[in-house]
């Protein structure tokens, strides 16, 4: 599947999930909602997954994603009324 194709859909599950949703959930809901609209679409979605983060061979450092989609794009959600750069730069 094609980035565009896998992006799509992943933006027609998150429609979905806040169309049936709504606001005011807290991020650990919409994250399981997400995962099962995911998995739903025929995506293969992890979540919490440890990653470690290299920089020229040594470890940079490490963090937990929320969301792992066709162990290809990353999905950090986030359960705010307004997006601020803090938000952006995670």
């Amino acid at each position: 599947m094609e980035h565009r194709e896998l992006t799509e859909k992943i933006i027609g599950c998150s429609y979905r999930v806040y169309n049936r949703m709504g606001f005011g959930f807290l991020e650990s809901v919409y994250e399981k909602c997400m995962l099962i609209e995911l998995r739903k679409a025929g995506l293969n979605a992890e979540s919490q997954k440890p990653i470690t983060v290299y920089y020229k061979n040594d470890i940079a450092g490490k963090f937990v994603a929320d969301i792992i989609v066709n162990d290809t794009i990353i999905l950090e959600l986030k359960s705010v009324r307004q997006i601020i750069n803090a938000h952006e730069v995670q």
